[in-house]
């Protein structure tokens, strides 16, 4: 089971609110995003600057100021979102090439799991923000997503 990050979720919902607004619109501001949606300000601040430094989203100071998607919404897929603020997708302590599990070269459902968490990444890889701006039903394989705290 996947489990997003509350920042992770926040972020999808930041994004998703970012593409649905047209194009050429003015800036949103983190308090207008928060507001919305009622999550702390302090918290949907930190979460789109983590999303202007790995590019998702410009910044513009200023009165007018706030954020817009750094590129279309069709080429900004979920896992561009939930990778920027959570990083890699693991599904075990070992999905990383890291030897630190004491089972490691013994472990004979490692390639499995890695095998899982490649597709559990490439479908969501397969669903873009435009996608859920628009509200269409996901098309991709199945994936259960748990929020964790």
């Amino acid at each position: 089971m996947l489990r997003l990050s509350k920042k992770a979720d926040y972020a999808l919902i930041a994004m998703k609110h970012l593409a649905q607004q047209r194009p050429g619109a003015q800036s949103t501001s983190a308090r207008e995003i928060a507001e919305h949606y009622d999550i702390p300000i302090e918290l949907m601040a930190k979460v789109l600057q983590r999303l202007v430094r790995t590019g998702l989203l410009v910044s513009t100071q200023g009165t007018r100021g706030g954020y817009v998607l750094n590129r279309p919404a069709a080429s900004i897929s979920v896992a561009d979102v939930i990778q920027a603020i959570d990083g890699p997708l693991t599904v075990t302590a070992c999905s990383t090439e890291k030897n630190d599990c004491e089972q490691y070269s013994k472990c004979s459902i490692r390639d499995s799991l890695w095998q899982i968490r490649e597709r559990i990444a490439a479908a969501l890889g397969t669903v873009t923000l435009s996608e859920m701006a628009a509200g269409n039903e996901v098309t991709s394989a199945p994936v259960a997503v748990v929020r964790r705290a």
